[in-house]
């Protein structure tokens, strides 16, 4: 269903929390607080044609009743996940503008009294396995086949917020509110190790972005930011990271902040790089503000998308 149209305090009001590109590269889903997902073209805000209708969704639905905190693309679908339940949405039928949930699937949680958020979604290709993480302080893992969840992964005292999957190793990556990055193996479902980042002394004890040696276990960096960090990722010899303050932090690895790109969100909450075709190469940033904005060149903002 298509969303009503916005009025300007709930645009005023408005944060995105999520993004995801499709498959090929050329649509970008991103999802907010009010529970909707957008889907931008980027071959038509990226046009040497391009109008300012190029740059509104050309599909806009409501998919969950609370915020869509995270957006995740397989082969065929697009996944979402806010308040205790994940739906899929299929690629193709999206892109013919359609927004009929193709499944959704909640994880069994401990109590129904509270419903908890799914901050975090990634897939394990090794066993085609959806892996979610979120406010119960529990991993839950969903078998894509027959949408079963299977197994729970239990050793956080806290919000899960990120997930991560280091393929080589089959180990699966959880940091949570409690301070600490957790370890497992995928195939026995067992902790391997567990960083309690809040343990060392970094920047006075703040909360602060650092880089670890998973070998050692050891902090290599800090890197003097102000603000709590909310997204980060390795690009080439960069990490880009963003969080609280209106700009896409450029760090290198051996702890410089080599530059501060200026955003049109005043605090940031995602970012993502599509580079899955050069026609279509773009980072894009959200947070406090219903536009997204679009970096064709990651060192100054080309133009910005809005719901």
């Amino acid at each position: 269903m298509n969303s009503r149209n916005m009025g300007p305090v709930e645009l005023l009001h408005m944060s995105v929390f999520s993004q995801s590109f499709s498959p090929c590269g050329r649509f970008l889903a991103a999802g907010n607080n009010y529970g909707e997902i957008a889907l931008f073209s980027l071959s038509a805000a990226l046009s040497p044609d391009a109008s300012e209708g190029s740059q509104k969704p050309i599909l806009n639905f409501t998919a969950h009743e609370g915020p869509v905190f995270t957006l995740l693309s397989t082969d065929t679908h697009l996944l979402s996940a806010g308040n205790g339940e994940i739906s899929a949405w299929s690629w193709a039928e999206l892109i013919k503008k359609s927004s009929k949930a193709a499944w959704t699937r909640k994880p069994s949680y401990e109590t129904s009294l509270e419903i908890p958020e799914i901050n975090a979604m990634i897939i394990n290709p090794k066993d085609n396995s959806l892996i979610v993480g979120g406010g119960d302080y529990n991993i839950h893992m969903m078998d894509m086949e027959t949408g079963i969840f299977k197994s729970v992964l239990k050793g956080h005292t806290d919000y899960i917020h990120c997930l991560c999957f280091k393929e080589r190793e089959g180990e699966i990556l959880s940091g949570g509110e409690d301070g600490a990055v957790r370890i497992w193996d995928s195939r026995t479902n067992r902790p391997v190790h567990c960083i309690e980042v809040f343990k060392y002394e970094l920047c006075g004890g703040g909360p602060s972005l650092s880089l670890w040696h998973l070998r050692s276990m050891s902090p290599t960096s800090v890197f003097s930011l102000p603000g709590c960090q909310r997204e980060a990722v390795f690009h080439q010899d960069l990490i880009m990271s963003v969080g609280e303050g209106p700009y896409v932090s450029h760090c290198l690895h051996g702890g410089t902040v080599k530059a501060q790109i200026p955003c049109t969100p005043s605090s940031l909450n995602t970012l993502a790089l599509n580079l899955r075709n050069t026609e279509h190469r773009v980072m894009t940033v959200g947070g406090s503000s219903h536009q997204i904005d679009v970096f064709t060149n990651f060192s100054y903002r080309a133009f910005s998308l809005s719901f």
